[in-house]
């Protein structure tokens, strides 16, 4: 059973505030919650009867573990439609990728990618290409909320996020370290040499790339409409745009090997 102030801590983490503050989020659903067991401190589970016994072996010893209710659970529930089981873990700290990584890998940067299912689909498709760093500006939507959460669908924790100033921090890597970015004026991105490593900056969903983290940007990239010079719409939505962008580098480091 669920105290109405366990129902009441757990709703408070649906603000940012209250987020912050405990160094904590919520996960729900059978998949979210299975996968970021393996990778986050789990402090309190709540679930039905079934899946605790089909879960048993993945619950850590020693953590606080209700059985509940349906009707229970959907008091608790940060969802619409409550799935079996929701969880509170401890947020990790903000990790920005290290210089060997740099030299070495592919990286994401986020320019104020506001909608959290955009960031949380970003997220899975990162961990989808092998990307292990995604960089996001203070602008961007805060990885720990329940829409992002629920949209990264466990990648949240197989992958590094830090949040940064992005042209502070793009004005301090190696001149070595290419910088790509997406914009209506750049390059056919299929003529475009692509390098195995450097920094994929994607710009938020309104305004693209501010001019700031724009001015750091070493490679402008253009996504074409097909057949080319069609009229067509304006522009991508920026989760498209990203797993555009991610599966041709991928694509031509495949080529190149």
């Amino acid at each position: 059973m669920i105290s109405k102030q366990q129902i009441k801590a757990i709703h408070s983490l649906r603000l940012k505030k209250y987020r912050d503050q405990r160094g904590l989020f919520v996960g729900e659903g059978p998949k979210v919650v299975g996968e970021l067991l393996h990778t986050f401190e789990c402090t309190f589970v709540a679930a039905t009867a079934s899946w605790i016994e089909a879960n048993r072996q993945i619950i850590p010893a020693g953590i606080p573990c209700e059985t509940v209710q349906p009707e229970e659970l959907a008091k608790a529930s940060l969802l619409e439609t409550p799935q079996q089981v929701l969880a509170i873990f401890r947020q990790k700290e903000n990790t920005l990728p290290t210089d060997s990584a740099l030299q070495s890998e592919l990286c994401l940067a986020l320019d104020t990618v506001q909608d959290p299912g955009n960031l949380g689909t970003i997220l899975r498709l990162a961990r989808w290409f092998g990307i292990n760093y995604v960089i996001c500006s203070p602008g961007t939507a805060d990885i720990y909320s329940p829409k992002v959460v629920q949209a990264a669908m466990g990648a949240l924790g197989k992958v590094s996020v830090g949040y940064t100033p992005l042209p502070q921090y793009l004005s301090g890597i190696p001149a070595d370290i290419p910088v790509y970015g997406t914009f209506l004026d750049g390059t056919n991105i299929y003529d475009t040499p692509l390098s195995y490593r450097g920094i994929i900056v994607m710009g938020n969903e309104g305004n693209g790339i501010s001019q700031l983290t724009a001015s750091h940007v070493t490679h402008r990239l253009y996504i074409p409409p097909y057949p080319a010079g069609t009229p067509t719409i304006e522009s991508l939505n920026v989760g498209v745009a990203t797993a555009i962008t991610c599966a041709e580098f991928r694509r031509r480091a495949n080529t190149n090997s």
